[in-house]
């Protein structure tokens, strides 16, 4: 049997948001620092999800040369989420499939759930389990304070 309960969260985000010192691991190993590339793998369109989200997820010391693979894992899954939306916003969510009679002449139609409903639900599962890794899903965040004490100065970015 597995581990039980939520994943852990990374060692960094557990320093960013201010957790108890005896609950953070002092002999996590560290990967060198690196130069952090997009993987060539990856579509165009997911490649426009890594430049959105990586650049503030590497500033913040939480994508690392390690996760690569699994960042451009939520990358892709993400494009594939838009694409699903923009395809069943397109055609709709129920396909009618005509129905033929013995003479090859349409009989009728059958409703059918369009196979892009099946891409959307897999791709979300894949967008909510790898965000969670990295802080990206509201419930993660909503759990997690940054440390300091007090509330975070949004123009704090500004001047980095």
């Amino acid at each position: 049997m597995g581990k039980r309960g939520p994943a852990p969260k990374p060692t960094n985000l557990r320093l960013l948001h201010g957790d108890r010192a005896d609950r953070i691991n002092d002999a996590e190993p560290v990967p060198a620092a690196a130069d952090i590339k997009i993987p060539s793998w990856l579509p165009v369109t997911a490649r426009a999800v890594w430049r959105q989200y990586a650049p503030d997820l590497q500033s913040k010391g939480v994508l690392t040369a390690w996760d690569v693979e699994a960042f451009a894992i939520f990358c892709d899954a993400a494009a594939r989420r838009r694409k699903a939306v923009k395809e069943l916003r397109e055609h709709g969510e129920v396909n009618r499939i005509p129905i033929m009679d013995a003479m090859g002449n349409v009989a009728g139609y059958r409703l059918q759930k369009s196979p892009w409903t099946l891409v959307l639900n897999e791709a979300d599962a894949q967008v909510q389990r790898y965000g969670a890794r990295f802080g990206l899903t509201p419930s993660d965040r909503s759990q997690l304070r940054i440390g300091g004490g007090g509330h975070r100065d949004p123009t704090e970015d500004l001047l980095t």
